[in-house]
């Protein structure tokens, strides 16, 4: 018997997994789909303390995800990194002195020591004022960090698994009951039907928490979060800086737009309530006007639908608290215990966020540990994450000695995979000495031997799951390439 097992593959699933097979626990995770194919994927991809939070007053969750940045960072210095924010002022919003109070509290109150500190710009002079329509004089420059959230949630699910985590994907959890002190859970996924037992289930089903409780563990008429939908888009660049944009809309709305990908500009997000079946949310026309409309408010150049290479949306499951509106729900996350350990304990888990997501897991194990008895200290806090094994400020020197290991191979490959893999690129590589060596090639610069190593090591089974989650490389590939990578993954 299992002493824990997970439902939902997201960074809640995969982070409590890590924490608690870390700590001597027995654990298996299942995901019905792809790992972070859920809300996890679809954010705006930023380990922040929510500026905006602070004018709805929620001051611990602000302080938990302030004092997490660097903390993250350190952990992954390959997928996570400091980026510089910059808000614009100008009429419609606060007072500039009430800006700088606010942004002094923000710089201060986590505890930052990497991070550099708010500063202000005179855009008349800097060169992030360019892009904007002119009257623009006064902004706030401000930091915090980027993530490529999918690769977030595969590192935790890869490092709990080498700690000795069963890790599942395309397995369902069909139905789970209390049975003999414990939980009887019932899978059905890539080998079949299957049965696990269990002393305690974690129900971190993100927006399907709900579904599970009245689904899986047979009950009805469960109402805990509240849906709330999200959207972005990615255009093509914008501006030659290496900045991002924090805007206030007219509605009083906030959104961004930040570089990515080295060729594009991302701008969302959205906020808005969202009732239909999360599987099948997709950004709306709506939506698309709203942004497109909200951007050409600064930028000095319209942004229009043809700039748009893609977009995604996801759905937000918030710990329904009943805001009146979806941007003043609380983005904190609730947990809410059941049952003991002489009959089957449930945590489910409402909520959460990236950057809060190790500290989540502490919390649930905190819970875990009430019911099922201490094992292991808190270990999570100066770990690192597969491949981040080197100093915060030491990627670039990476690149260089990768690079100098590899002297056959581009530079923008393998810059691209350290900034995806980190030390673990040399595994994929193993011993190439030039472009021949990595295998079939399958568009822009990715090749067998990568495609092996997710298949292998990362659980990727379709072309989705490399293109759009292991990499971004779709925003690069064409039809032919996708379908020749579809055909190479069902031969394996």
């Amino acid at each position: 018997m299992l002493d824990i097992f997970v439902i939902g593959g997201g960074i809640n699933g995969a982070s409590v997994a890590r924490d608690a097979v870390g700590r001597g626990f027995s654990v298996g995770l299942a995901e019905m789909n792809d790992l972070a194919s859920g809300t996890s994927s679809a954010a705006t991809k930023l380990i922040h303390g929510g500026l905006r939070y602070l004018e709805h007053y929620e001051f611990r969750l602000v302080h938990e995800a302030l004092a997490e940045r660097e903390v993250l960072w350190s952990a992954a210095p390959h997928i996570i990194w400091p980026l510089r924010f910059v808000l614009p002022h100008h009429k419609g919003l606060r007072p500039a002195m009430v800006l700088r109070a606010g942004l002094a509290m923000y710089d201060y109150m986590g505890g930052r020591r990497l991070l550099p500190p708010t500063k202000t710009l005179d855009l008349t002079r800097d060169e992030a004022g360019r892009p904007l329509k002119p009257g623009y004089k006064l902004a706030f420059e401000y930091s915090d960090c980027w993530v490529n959230d999918a690769r977030f949630v595969v590192l935790n699910a890869r490092d709990a698994a080498d700690r000795g985590a069963k890790i599942q994907v395309r397995t369902k959890v069909v139905s789970a009951r209390r049975e003999d002190g414990g939980w009887t859970i019932e899978l059905d996924g890539e080998g079949g039907r299957e049965s696990v037992r269990a002393r305690l289930l974690v129900n971190a089903a993100g927006p399907w928490v709900d579904e599970v409780i009245n689904d899986v563990l047979g009950r009805s008429g469960v109402h805990n979060v509240r849906l709330v939908q999200g959207s972005h888009i990615v255009v093509k660049k914008l501006y030659d800086h290496d900045r991002c944009y924090f805007f206030q809309n007219s509605d009083g709305r906030i959104f961004f737009a930040i570089p990515y990908e080295d060729d594009f500009t991302l701008i969302g997000t959205t906020d808005r309530d969202f009732s239909g079946d999360p599987r099948a949310v997709k950004i709306t026309p709506e939506e698309i006007d709203y942004l497109l409309a909200a951007a050409s408010e600064y930028f000095a150049k319209p942004v229009t639908h043809e700039a748009i290479v893609w977009s995604y949306s996801g759905v937000r499951p918030l710990f329904d608290d009943g805001a009146s509106a979806a941007q003043e729900a609380t983005r904190d996350y609730v947990l809410k215990v059941e049952g003991d350990a002489a009959n089957g304990a449930l945590i489910n888990v409402f909520g959460g966020k990236l950057t809060t997501s190790r500290r989540l897991a502490e919390s649930v194990l905190e819970k875990i540990e009430s019911v099922l008895g201490r094992k292991g200290e808190a270990w999570t806090k100066a770990s690192t994450l597969p491949g981040g094994d080197f100093g915060v400020k030491s990627f670039d020197a990476e690149v260089r000695r990768l690079g100098m290991d590899y002297p056959g191979l581009p530079g923008a490959l393998v810059r691209r995979l350290m900034r995806l893999y980190g030390t673990k690129a040399r595994e994929i590589l193993g011993d190439a000495s030039g472009i021949a060596d990595l295998g079939p090639h399958f568009g822009a610069d990715l090749y067998g031997a990568e495609v092996d190593y997710l298949t292998a090591r990362e659980w990727a089974r379709s072309a989705e799951d490399i293109l759009w989650r292991r990499t971004k490389l779709g925003l690069r590939v064409g039809a032919e390439d996708v379908a020749r990578l579809e055909a190479y993954l069902a031969r394996k």
